[in-house]
């Protein structure tokens, strides 16, 4: 059963036939995100901050003197579903912009029938290289991949000083593969060793095996390049077989969840991500009051922080294009030099990637607790 959002703003948009493109009362927008499944708590935060972002636009005029209406499917984790629903968003509602997903994999799924369509696609965090690649209607507004290994491979070696490192990685998951490829380029080149690589899929729930051989190569660090809900487990059994040496990883990591399963095996434990949500940059706190109020006094995470930017970016482009068009906001969209986001200036650079800072947060306490920015 696939699972529909609509603002309350938008309920007469269903009424509209497709090939009005938003020619009506409001500008159609599709979002595709992971609402239930393995990564639900990643989509939901992404949502919601989506959801903020029109639902402040909206209390403000709306973009073009239109109300947005956002249109919002399920794609449950599932491969194979992202497929259906954008189509349906493109095809049967007449979305004149997609916005999507969280994980590589699914925003890969989804690229080419933005592209084949003509239809402008923005990730908010799909940080594989491929899925710009896909062609030049699709955007996003995270770093990529190559920046994040780096990243993380700099702060292995300089901050926690680190000779050798082992490397765990998610062989089902194209994210995790792309993060632990950049990750080795930068950690060797930056003269460290890489004394053990093993694999996991996503999903597994005993990881014994792959640790025990993990710390047989007494490695000084251990890279896991995961999803929370795996990346809490392998904590729990790394620390239940004496393997003490810091994890790292990328911002695959960030949910609460990690924390709520991984409780004191996480802890003091280091990874990337788009922002930090105790930053005292005056669009961060704004943000971040704005989305306590709006759910509950929940602390918004870089996956909602990052929702919130996409579509704030997306209504932008509309703003410059002047236009609903998906041609003229395709355009728009490729002229971003220096937009203020919540996690950061974004410039959208030939590829149609978001050329911006990284942090490094750590858990500490129970909490993501900031540690530094690194600029590209």
């Amino acid at each position: 059963m696939l699972r529909r959002t609509l603002l309350p703003l938008a309920a007469a948009s269903l009424l509209l036939p497709a090939c009005n493109k938003s020619g009506g009362d409001g500008i159609i927008i599709g979002e595709f995100a992971s609402l239930t499944g393995k990564e639900a708590t990643f989509g939901t935060s992404s949502h919601e901050g989506t959801l903020l972002a029109v639902e402040t636009l909206n209390a403000a005029g709306g973009v073009l003197g239109k109300k947005i209406d956002l249109l919002t499917e399920d794609n449950q984790s599932k491969a194979g579903e992202t497929s259906n629903v954008v189509n349906k968003l493109i095809s049967k509602d007449g979305a004149v912009a997609i916005l999507g997903e969280v994980a590589s994999s699914r925003s890969l799924e989804a690229a080419p029938i933005c592209q084949q369509n003509g239809i402008p696609m923005v990730s908010p965090a799909s940080t594989n290289p491929k899925v710009t690649e896909t062609g030049d209607c699709i955007f996003r507004v995270c770093f990529i991949d190559p920046f994040q290994g780096t990243v993380m491979a700099n702060f292995v070696t300089n901050t926690l000083k680190a000779k050798k490192v082992a490397v765990f990685t998610d062989v089902k998951s194209d994210y995790s593969k792309g993060l632990a490829k950049f990750f080795k380029e930068g950690f060797i080149k930056a003269g460290g060793q890489v004394v053990a690589e093993l694999d996991f899929n996503g999903g597994d729930k005993d990881f014994k095996a792959q640790l025990t051989a993990i710390k047989s190569a007494a490695p000084d660090a251990v890279f896991v390049p995961g999803y929370y809900t795996d990346v809490a487990l392998i904590a729990i059994q790394a620390k239940q077989l004496g393997l003490s040496v810091p994890l790292c990883g990328g911002d695959g990591w960030e949910s609460q969840t990690l924390l709520d399963i991984g409780k004191d095996a996480v802890e003091g434990h280091y990874f990337s991500t788009h922002y930090a949500s105790d930053s005292s940059a005056p669009g961060v706190q704004a943000f971040v009051a704005a989305y306590k109020k709006r759910f509950n006094g929940k602390m918004p995470d870089a996956m909602a922080a990052l929702g919130y930017d996409s579509a704030m970016f997306l209504a932008d482009a509309i703003k410059r294009a002047g236009s609903t068009d998906s041609k003229a906001i395709r355009d728009a969209l490729a002229a971003t030099k220096d937009y203020e986001a919540v996690t950061g200036k974004i410039a959208i650079n030939a590829q149609r990637d978001a050329v911006k800072s990284a942090v490094i947060l750590q858990v500490k306490d129970g909490k993501f607790k900031y540690l530094e920015t690194v600029a590209p």
